[in-house]
């Protein structure tokens, strides 16, 4: 696969449209992908606490993912290690809020402390009921159509057969992997838990789906996204088990979580992100990994996505509305 082009780039210069209050940028240098990327610098860690962000209405809901035109583009958020019904989480999701995001992907660990059925409306519904149909919670309507596609993290696996998360959403497939397209991307939500029934290493009968999947895909971008880290330098670190070759597989970038930090890594020609800076309590970095190019932790925030067929512009941005990386993908280089 030839290696990615990516440069970091102002907001000002962005080819998409600026969500509502729009942050100024923070600019961070963005190397290429290579075998041995060099290191920006890194952001260090503290214990600054940031005020909440204001929302707007929420979004109409428009149509459903098999019906959206491969032409159009599509503006997605991600959020990992969210689910704990705290004032971390209400910030975030305001912030997802003024943005207008077609849809919501996760990085897992969506109802913690143990995935329970007592606790997942509050820790879900009571902030994101709009993006979720069909929609049985005490928040609201819910949307038309459903526009939150998780995945599931370890502390929602601590409930027996994870069956609080699947009573609870409504998910093509089995719901625990699963596919689908919106626009002009694939999306793979992957269940990297050690629990899960068809296995969760590179030789697992879920494997062998994904490896499939990203093969017969014929849209312009293929994003896979699972709770745990393949690369990471956090509290965590790396994990083994969920090191798949994503990239010779097909996928054009990875979103994991479970660490709860902010990471952005050069593996194989793709970018590797680590987002589980969602609402639970932040964790510091251990063991630099040679790969990683951008880390934070200090403050919660989520990731802004924005697609279309020749372009992926992707930022972190933290709870005060400030961008913390940016960086544009470009499809004609792979």
């Amino acid at each position: 696969m030839a290696i990615l082009a990516a440069l970091a780039v102002s907001l000002a210069a962005c080819s998409f449209a600026t969500p509502a209050q729009q942050p100024t940028a923070t600019l961070v240098p963005a190397p290429l992908p290579s075998e041995t990327p060099t290191p920006t610098p890194i952001l260090l860690s503290s214990t600054t606490t940031a005020t909440s962000t204001s929302t707007e209405a929420p979004p109409t809901p428009i149509s459903t993912p098999t019906d959206q035109p491969v032409g159009e583009s599509v503006r997605f958020a991600v959020i990992g290690d969210y689910g704990n019904g705290s004032q971390n989480e209400g910030d975030v999701a305001a912030l997802i809020k003024s943005w207008g995001p077609d849809l919501i992907i996760t990085t897992g660990d969506n109802n913690y402390p143990d995935g329970t059925a007592d606790t997942i409306d509050e820790h879900i519904g009571q902030f994101f009921s709009e993006f979720i149909s069909p929609y049985y919670g005490s928040y609201g309507e819910g949307g038309q159509e459903n526009r939150f596609f998780p995945s599931p993290g370890n502390h929602d696996w601590h409930a027996k057969d994870l069956q609080p998360y699947l009573d609870y959403f409504t998910l093509p497939g089995n719901e625990r992997y699963y596919d689908f397209t919106w626009g002009p991307v694939h999306f793979f939500a992957v269940d990297s838990d050690s629990d899960e029934p068809d296995g969760a290493s590179r030789k697992s009968i879920q494997a062998d789906w994904l490896k499939a999947g990203l093969a017969g895909s014929d849209s312009p971008w293929n994003v896979v996204y699972q709770h745990h880290a393949p690369y990471s330098s956090g509290r965590h670190g790396s994990n083994e088990r969920a090191q798949w070759p994503f990239a010779e597989w097909g996928a054009h970038v990875v979103f994991s979580g479970h660490d709860h930090t902010y990471e952005r890594i050069s593996k194989d020609g793709i970018y590797y992100f680590v987002n589980g800076l969602g609402g639970a309590g932040r964790y510091d970095f251990r063991d630099v990994i040679e790969d990683s190019q951008v880390r934070y932790n200090e403050d919660h925030g989520a990731m802004l996505v924005e697609v279309n067929e020749e372009i992926m512009h992707i930022q972190f941005i933290n709870r005060e509305g400030i961008v913390i990386d940016v960086i544009e993908l470009t499809k004609s280089e792979f």
